[in-house]
């Protein structure tokens, strides 16, 4: 059990018998009448909907632990996505709800956790980041190089805003949760 006033973002428990997890949660202090309260935006694992709660600090919570095992992506019928176990060869299957704006970072093969209640998969723990790399990027500006950002497609068909200085070929890192560029990734180059 954990107190309302000691949730943090990633955090899992059941709430209404379902498993939700916090997105934000941030403490009032209350005033006059107002008792102090504990404002969380959590997000159902199962349908996806992302509610606001307002709790009193000493509300208890049943807080759940998932277990977390790396599996293969397959495939995505439009109803739901499709993993493997590669040890065991095992399919499961998570609702495309439960997916979410995560669709768009997932490519064939790709190793990722996917997060485990009493061995039944609830969501997946998708990487902060992501390396993609980029299949078009107009020239740069050159007397605008440092400022100012231009248009690139990624290979995941997305386009985001990156620096004067990227172009075609180049791996970008791309912050999944907003969706920007972070960084070129640089790769070391050896000679014989």
């Amino acid at each position: 059990m954990v107190e309302a006033s000691g949730l943090k973002p990633g955090m899992v428990f059941v709430l209404e018998g379902e498993l939700h997890s916090v997105a934000s949660a941030g403490y009032h202090a209350g005033g006059g009448q107002q008792g102090s309260a504990v404002f969380a935006r959590v997000k159902n694992l199962k349908t996806g909907h992302i509610r606001e709660l307002r709790l009193h600090p000493g509300d208890r919570l049943e807080e759940v632990a998932l277990d977390h095992k790396e599996m293969e992506y397959l495939y995505a019928d439009g109803v739901a996505f499709y993993f493997m176990d590669p040890d065991t060869f095992e399919q499961i299957s998570l609702p495309s709800a439960t997916i979410g704006a995560y669709e768009k970072f997932l490519r064939s093969n790709m190793r990722i956790p996917v997060a485990l209640y009493e061995g039944e998969p609830v969501t997946i723990a998708f990487p902060h980041a992501v390396e993609l790399s980029v299949v078009s990027a107009p020239p740069g500006v050159h007397e605008h190089a440092t400022s100012t950002f231009k248009t690139a497609t990624l290979e995941n068909g997305m386009e985001v805003l990156v620096p004067q200085f990227i172009k075609e070929g180049d791996t970008v890192r791309i912050e999944v949760a907003s969706g920007k560029y972070v960084e070129r990734v640089r790769r070391e180059t050896r000679k014989p």
